[in-house]
């Protein structure tokens, strides 16, 4: 007599009849690129948390045990998708820093976020400020990931002042540490003013305002401390 055994969920089954096996049915397969876009509007829309599985799968037109396949974790998904944002969206800020002065690499990274922040075929905001920004223990992995992010980007924004101090474009004294917080508070802000209905025009004026505190050589007499130091 015969007898079927049938392991779940595994991915094969076996009879007892020998070098006889079925296949059983794999996850469907997708474009993982097309599944990183589209996790990413999700993300970029609803945060971190509030992107429930559900969501996520539903928008991919995806099982879960697909997603788990081929990205591990709703973690995993998400540091995906932060690698497009900089990449797509956000690739201004490299763009940016390959400027030839210091104050067009400010400039560029000021206007090219308010752009972004403010463009109504956007979510709105910035994902790298609202994505996880405020957000339970379990989702610590993803916050983690952002502030290294945003760090990451205000190192490189110092290192590139760094160098236009070194070269005289920066007054000796300024502190490029300190500059470089104040251009990622901006940032912050701007993206925050977004979602509170600022308009590119308003974020603009704020701009200018900003760039009137640029630091300056005086090449005269020295009469009074000139920009941010």
């Amino acid at each position: 007599m015969l007898r079927r055994f049938t392991f779940l969920p595994c991915p094969v089954m076996y009879r007892s009849l020998p070098n006889e096996v079925i296949v059983a049915a794999r996850p469907r397969e997708f474009d993982t690129d097309e599944a990183i876009d589209r996790a990413l509007s999700v993300f970029w829309a609803n945060g971190y948390d509030g992107s429930s599985i559900a969501d996520i799968t539903s928008t991919l037109g995806i099982t879960p045990s697909s997603l788990y396949a081929a990205f591990g974790s709703k973690a995993g998904l998400f540091e995906a998708v932060t690698d497009r944002y900089f990449d797509g969206p956000a690739a201004y800020i490299r763009a940016a820093l390959e400027a030839p002065t210091a104050r067009e690499c400010v400039e560029r990274l000021l206007r090219s976020a308010a752009t972004l922040v403010t463009d109504e075929r956007n979510p709105g905001g910035c994902l790298l400020v609202h994505g996880a920004l405020v957000s339970g223990p379990e989702s610590e992995e993803a916050r983690e990931l952002l502030r290294r992010r945003r760090l990451a980007a205000e190192t490189a924004l110092t290192q590139r002042l760094d160098r236009a101090k070194d070269t005289g474009e920066l007054p000796s004294e300024t502190s490029t540490v300190h500059l470089a917080q104040f251009i990622r508070t901006l940032l912050h802000g701007m993206a925050i003013q977004a979602l509170d209905g600022a308009t590119a025009a308003d974020l603009e004026h704020v701009i200018d305002i900003a760039l009137r505190a640029w630091p300056s050589v005086e090449r005269g007499p020295r009469t009074r401390s000139a920009g941010i130091r």
